[in-house]
C-alpha cells in the first residue's frame, strides 16, 4: 500500500466553478477545500458566469461584510438579500436555459445546492455546490476541508502548508492549477518525495444554442448542454505538466 500512488490538490472553494476546477478534482484522490485563507474580493469565490442571449452574464452571491482580511470560512452569505437573489437567479436560469437538453436535471441540482444557503458561509455554500456536482457526475474523489483537518499548519508559509497537507494525506503527487507554476517549485516538493504537477485544461467547445460558442462559463452551462457521460469526457480532457 505504501507504494501506491496518491494524488492530492488544494484549492479555495468557488461557487459552481468552471470545468477546469472539476478537472483538478477528477485528477486527484483527495481534494482539500482551502477555506482558512483570506477571502479574495472580485475573485471567483462567490461569482461566476452563465449564458444569456449568447453572451456571458455574471452572477454574484450576496455576502455580508466582505473583507480581504477575513478568511473564506468567516464570510457569511447575506441572509437578508439571499432569498431574493436565489429566486431571481433561478428565474434567470429558467429564462436562459429552459430549452437546453438537460435543463430539468441541472436546474434541480442547482436549486438543491442553493436551498438553505442563507444560513451558510460562502465557504460552505460553494463547497456544497462543488460536491453536489461531483456526486452528480459520479466523480469518486474524497473531499476534505483545510480548517477542519489541517488547522495545525495554518501559520506555515504557502509551500510548507501544502507540503504538510500532502504528507498528512500520504500523497505521492500534488497537482496544482496551471497558474501555480509561478508560485511553486518542483524541487521543493521532490525533497519530500512528492511529484508536483500542473494541470493544463483542454477547454474544447461543445454545442450551445447557436454556432457562436461562449467559453469560460460556470459548470452549470456544461451540465445544461451535455449528458453526464458527455460532461465526464470533457472533464477528463486535460494534460499534466
Amino acid at each position: 500500500m505504501q507504494n501506491q500512488e496518491k494524488a492530492v490538490a488544494v484549492m479555495q472553494p468557488y461557487i459552481f466553478p468552471y470545468i477546469g476546477y472539476f478537472q483538478l478534482i477528477n485528477a486527484v484522490d483527495v481534494f482539500v477545500f482551502y477555506d482558512d485563507v483570506n477571502f479574495i474580493k472580485q475573485g471567483w469565490i462567490n461569482r461566476n458566469k452563465i449564458l444569456s442571449n449568447n453572451e456571458a452574464q455574471l452572477f454574484t452571491v450576496p455576502l455580508k461584510k466582505i473583507s480581504s482580511f477575513k478568511q473564506i470560512n468567516e464570510v457569511e452569505v447575506n441572509a437578508s438579500l439571499y432569498l431574493k437573489w436565489k429566486k431571481k437567479f433561478l428565474k434567470s436560469l429558467e429564462q436562459n436555459y429552459t430549452k437546453a437538453p438537460y435543463f430539468k436535471s441541472t436546474y434541480e441540482l442547482i436549486k438543491k445546492s442553493l436551498d438553505g444557503g442563507e444560513n451558510k458561509t460562502i465557504s460552505e455554500l460553494a463547497s456544497l455546490s462543488i460536491e453536489n456536482v461531483a456526486h452528480h457526475l459520479g466523480i469518486k474523489t474524497k473531499f476534505n476541508v483545510s480548517s477542519v483537518k489541517y488547522a495545525n499548519s495554518k501559520e506555515s508559509d504557502r509551500t510548507d502548508r501544502l507540503l504538510h497537507i500532502s504528507k498528512e494525506l500520504g500523497a505521492t503527487k500534488y497537482i496544482n492549477a496551471l497558474g501555480g507554476q509561478e508560485l511553486y517549485n518542483k524541487n521543493d516538493f521532490l525533497k519530500h518525495r512528492i511529484d508536483l504537477k500542473f494541470l493544463k485544461p483542454e477547454l474544447k467547445p461543445y454545442s450551445q444554442f447557436s454556432n457562436d460558442f461562449v467559453a469560460g462559463l460556470s459548470i452549470i452551462d456544461i451540465l445544461m448542454f451535455n449528458s453526464k457521460e458527455e460532461a465526464k469526457v470533457l472533464i477528463e480532457d486535460y494534460v499534466l505538466l
